[in-house]
């Protein structure tokens, strides 16, 4: 876990210092997102969820670049989801990797996204009072998407996007081991700067 937050800091270290000596190849973008898990976990019944992610990219080719980011996103339930426990809530909180594809469409502002990468998440089990009862450390799972990118003028950007997330974790409730999949489709409308 600490080597990998020590790579992730180089990493960004490397680009913030370098987003100086290259015109518009670094972006960094915003992107509050709506999520709608795909499954329930246990027996509970999750609701839409929401989040945002925060991440850095650098466009090594005229339409492919690299990202790194951090996200967090919550999924509120109304039932116990696991026997024993009463209303629990899901977060999901952790790195995003992958690269990005953007392509203009003809000659207008408009381009295309496309999106493939890893994620190295936990997820966190809460209770009602907001205490964290269970932890699943962290872990390798994968993420998609694809959007729009529209210029907005002085190299800022919109980003309408859908993704889809995938995560299969452990966790230890009581002494029980139970395998938790937090899978889920984002909506999010991110806000870009290139520079």
């Amino acid at each position: 876990m600490k080597k990998f937050r020590t790579l992730v800091l180089i990493g960004l270290g490397l680009i913030i210092g370098k987003a100086s000596m290259a015109q518009d190849k670094w972006s960094a973008e915003l992107r509050p997102n709506i999520n709608f898990a795909t499954q329930d976990i246990g027996n509970a019944d999750l609701k839409t969820g929401f989040g945002f992610e925060a991440a850095v990219g650098y466009r090594f080719m005229p339409h492919l670049g690299a990202y790194v980011g951090w996200g967090w996103n919550k999924f509120a339930s109304d039932t116990p989801s696991f026997p024993g426990t009463g209303n629990t809530d899901f977060e999901m909180t952790g790195y995003t990797f992958g690269l990005q594809f953007i392509h203009p469409i003809n000659n207008s502002s408009l381009s295309y996204l496309i999106r493939a990468g890893g994620i190295y998440n936990h997820i966190e089990v809460e209770n009602d009072a907001g205490d964290i009862t269970a932890d699943s450390d962290h872990g390798l799972g994968w993420e998609i998407g694809a959007g729009l990118q529209v210029d907005l003028g002085s190299n800022w950007n919109l980003r309408p996007q859908i993704g889809y997330r995938a995560l299969s974790r452990d966790i230890e409730i009581g002494n029980t081991t139970t395998d938790v999949d937090l899978n889920y489709i984002s909506f999010g409308v991110g806000i870009a700067k290139i520079f």
